[in-house]
C-alpha cells in the first residue's frame, strides 16, 4: 500500500509542480517584456511596489518568480531596499491566488483545459497563441496533480499513525508550522504546499487547525528561495532578503500568538476546510501586508542598522530625456548626448561584471549584469524614439548628421551589451561543466579586458569632450586587440596541443576572446562617432 500511495503522492506533486512551471512560463511568455516594464515603472514607492508585486505574481503565478526579478533588480541597481521590500510582500499576497483557484471543485474542466492548451501550444504558429496554450496546459496538469494526490491519499484515512501525526499539529501548531516550512523550503513552492495540504482536505483526512499551521510554515519556506537567489548579490538584496523573512517570521510568530482568534476568524469565511485552508493562507498575507506598512519606516531603518553600508542606484528609464528638453535641437541633442554617456557607462560596468563571472564564477553577479543588459536594451530603445522625433523637425545639414551619429552610437552600446551578455551565456557553460581554465589563460583574458575597457573609456571621454586626437588614438588601438586576439588563439591552440588546457574549456576561451575584439570592434565604432568617420 505505502509503495503505491508514495508513487501516486509524488506523481501527483510531480505534476502539479511541472503544470505550476509551464503556466508560470506561458504567462511570462504571453506578456513578453512588460512584466520586467512593469517591475521598473511601477514601484517608484513601496505602497506602488507591493500593488506592483501582487499584479506580477498573479500573472505568472508564483512568488518566486517575482521575488528573483525583484532581487536581481536591486542586485543590479534598479531598485532601492523600500522598493523591492514592497513588491516582495505584494508577492506574499498574489501567490495566494493559486491556493484559492485550486480550492474551488473545476475537476471537470482538468482535461478540456489540458486538451485546448495542447493544441494551442503544439498547432499553433503565433508565439501568444503557443504562449497561452502552454499557460492553459499547466494549469489543466496542476489540477490532475491535485487530484492524483487527492485519490493517492485516500487510503491514508485509515491509518490511525498518520492522523495522529497531522492530529498533533493542530494540538501543537508549531510542530506543523515546522513541517510546512520545511516542505516548502525542499520544494521551493509555497502554493504547492497549499496544494497537497488541500488534497489531504479533499479526503477529508486533515482539519482546519492543522492544515493552517502547514500553510503558516509554507510562508516561512517559501523564503529559502529568495534566500537562495540573494547568495553573492549587494547589500541591497541581501537587505530585501533579511527584510522579507523578518516580516514574515514576525507574522507567523503573531498567528501562533493569537492563534485560536484566528482560527475563528477563519471558520466564518467558509464552510469547508478546503475553502477556510485558502481563506487563511490569503488573510494571513493581506493582514501581514497591513500590520506591517505603518511601521515601514522605522523598520527598514532597523535593517539598515543591522547591515550598514551604502551602495548606489542605478535609475530605471531615461535620466535625461523629457519633453522640455525637446524645446530647441540643440537642448535636445545634449540630453541624448548625456543618456547616451550614462548609457555607456552602464554598458562598460556590464563587460567587467561578464568578465569576472567568467575567471572567478561569480554567480552572485550573473542576475544583475542581466537586468543591466535588459536597462541598456530599453534605453537604446527610448534614445532611438527621442532622436527620430528630433530628426522630423526643421534641422540644418550639421543637426542632422549629428542625430544619425548619436543614433549610432547607441546602436554600438546595445551591441556592447549583447556581447557582455554572450560571455555571461559562456561562463554559464563553463560552471555548469565544471571546466577550468589556466591561471596563464586567466591573465591573457585579463590584459585583452583591461585593453577593450581602455578603448571604452577612451571612446567614451572623447565623446564627453568632442576631442577628435584622443577618439583617433582609441581607433589606432583596434588594430593592437586585432593582434592580441591572433597572438592568443595562436598561444591557446599551443596550449591545447600540450594538453594545458582541456579542448570545451579551449573552445569557450576561443569564443570569449573571440566576443572581446567584437567589442573592440564596436568601440572604435563609438570613436568613429567623434572623428565623423561612422
Amino acid at each position: 500500500m505505502f509503495f503505491s500511495l508514495a508513487l501516486g503522492l509524488l506523481g501527483g506533486l510531480g505534476l502539479f509542480l511541472y503544470g505550476m512551471k509551464q503556466m508560470s512560463a506561458g504567462m511570462q511568455k504571453a506578456a513578453g517584456e512588460k512584466l520586467h516594464r512593469i517591475l521598473e515603472i511601477l514601484t517608484a514607492n513601496p505602497y506602488m511596489a507591493t500593488l506592483t508585486g501582487i499584479v506580477v505574481t498573479v500573472l505568472v503565478q508564483s512568488s518566486s518568480t517575482t521575488n528573483v526579478m525583484a532581487i536581481g533588480f536591486a542586485s543590479a541597481g534598479l531598485m532601492n531596499l523600500s522598493q523591492t521590500v514592497g513588491t516582495m510582500l505584494g508577492a506574499n499576497i498574489g501567490t495566494t491566488v493559486t491556493a484559492q483557484i485550486i480550492s474551488f471543485d473545476i475537476s471537470v474542466i482538468i482535461y478540456p483545459a489540458v486538451a485546448i492548451g495542447a493544441y494551442l501550444n503544439l498547432f499553433t504558429s503565433r508565439r501568444i497563441y503557443k504562449s497561452i496554450g502552454q499557460a492553459i496546459l499547466g494549469f489543466g496538469l496542476l489540477f490532475l496533480g491535485l487530484n492524483t494526490m487527492s485519490d493517492a491519499m485516500h487510503p491514508l484515512r485509515d491509518y490511525t499513525p498518520f492522523l495522529d501525526m497531522l492530529a498533533s499539529f493542530g494540538q501543537t501548531p508549531l510542530l506543523g508550522i515546522l513541517a510546512g516550512a520545511v516542505f516548502t523550503a525542499v520544494i521551493q513552492s509555497s502554493s504547492a504546499t497549499a496544494g497537497v495540504v488541500i488534497a489531504l482536505t479533499l479526503q477529508g483526512i486533515i482539519d482546519t487547525p492543522s492544515s493552517i499551521a502547514i500553510v503558516l510554515g509554507a510562508n516561512i519556506g517559501t523564503s529559502f528561495t529568495a534566500a537562495l537567489a540573494s547568495i553573492g548579490t549587494n547589500l541591497t538584496a541581501r537587505r530585501s532578503v533579511l527584510a522579507i523573512v523578518t516580516v514574515k517570521v514576525t507574522g507567523v510568530l503573531l498567528a501562533l500568538l493569537f492563534f485560536q482568534p484566528f482560527l475563528t476568524l477563519i471558520s466564518y469565511t467558509g464552510t469547508s476546510v478546503t475553502r477556510q485552508v485558502a481563506n487563511a493562507h490569503t488573510i494571513f498575507n493581506v493582514l501581514n501586508v497591513l500590520l506591517f506598512f505603518p511601521f515601514l519606516t522605522p523598520f527598514l531603518k532597523l535593517v539598515y542598522r543591522f547591515m550598514p553600508g551604502e551602495e548606489p542606484v542605478v535609475e530605471t528609464g531615461t535620466k535625461y530625456l523629457s519633453p522640455s528638453a525637446q524645446k530647441t535641437t540643440n537642448l535636445a541633442i545634449g540630453a541624448a548626448r548625456q543618456e547616451l554617456l550614462r548609457m555607456a557607462g552602464i554598458a562598460r560596468g556590464m563587460l567587467q561584471d561578464s568578465l569576472r563571472i567568467f575567471i572567478y564564477n561569480d554567480r552572485g553577479l550573473i542576475g544583475a549584469t542581466r537586468q543591466k543588459e535588459e536597462l541598456i536594451d530599453s534605453l537604446e530603445k527610448d534614445i532611438t524614439i527621442f532622436l527620430t522625433e528630433i530628426a522630423q523637425k526643421s534641422l540644418s545639414q550639421q543637426q542632422s548628421q549629428t542625430v544619425t551619429s548619436l543614433m549610432h552610437f547607441g546602436s554600438d552600446l546595445e551591441r556592447i551589451g549583447d556581447h557582455a551578455h554572450n560571455i555571461i551565456h559562456l561562463s554559464e557553460l563553463k560552471m555548469e561543466e565544471g571546466l577550468a581554465i589556466s591561471e596563464e589563460a586567466a591573465s591573457e583574458l585579463e590584459k585583452m579586458h583591461q585593453l577593450v575597457d581602455q578603448m571604452i573609456s577612451g571612446a567614451m571621454e572623447a565623446f564627453e569632450k568632442e576631442d577628435t586626437s584622443l577618439a583617433r588614438e582609441v581607433i589606432a588601438k583596434d588594430h593592437d586587440v586585432d593582434s592580441m586576439e591572433r597572438s592568443l588563439r595562436k598561444g591557446h591552440i599551443e596550449r591545447l596541443n600540450q594538453k594545458i588546457c582541456i579542448p570545451q574549456a579551449g573552445v569557450i576561451f576561443l569564443d570569449l576572446i573571440s566576443n572581446l575584439e567584437r567589442v573592440a570592434d564596436h568601440a572604435t565604432n563609438l570613436a568613429e562617432v567623434v572623428t565623423g568617420d561612422f
